[in-house]
């Protein structure tokens, strides 16, 4: 166990110095490519029409998601009356839609109670 924590403390401190010699660079050149995205003088006015702008926009695009919705919801509505015909793909895929949904569930339950886990030990 020791050896394994020292394996991750050396890991660490590798990880440290790359970031420090190489950080600044790596910054420098991700703002250069995307400077087109930054709004001068960054002043507080602005930033709260920017925010406003989200969420405005955000919200103008709700009625195009909700018609997407209904037309997936339509969809799964055909595929329950023609369930028959239903491939084993088309079975396999939704398997693995609701496992991953579950899964998801448990991870959110998990990171609710704090990263602990309840019931019984072994």
């Amino acid at each position: 166990m020791a050896s394994k924590l020292l394996q991750l403390k050396s890991k660490a401190c590798q990880a440290s110095q790359f970031v420090s010699k190489h950080g600044t660079v790596y910054y420098k050149q991700l703002m250069e490519q995307n400077k087109q995205y930054v709004q001068e003088p960054a002043t507080i006015e602005k930033c709260n029409e920017l925010s406003k702008q989200l969420l405005y926009t955000r919200l103008a695009s709700i009625p195009g998601r909700y018609e997407s919705f209904l037309k997936e919801v339509d969809y799964v509505k055909h595929l329950w009356k023609h369930r028959p015909e239903l491939k084993v793909e088309d079975a396999g895929i939704a398997a693995l839609f609701g496992l991953e949904c579950f899964a998801w569930f448990c991870a959110g339950e998990i990171i609710g109670r704090g990263f602990t886990f309840t019931g019984y030990y072994v």
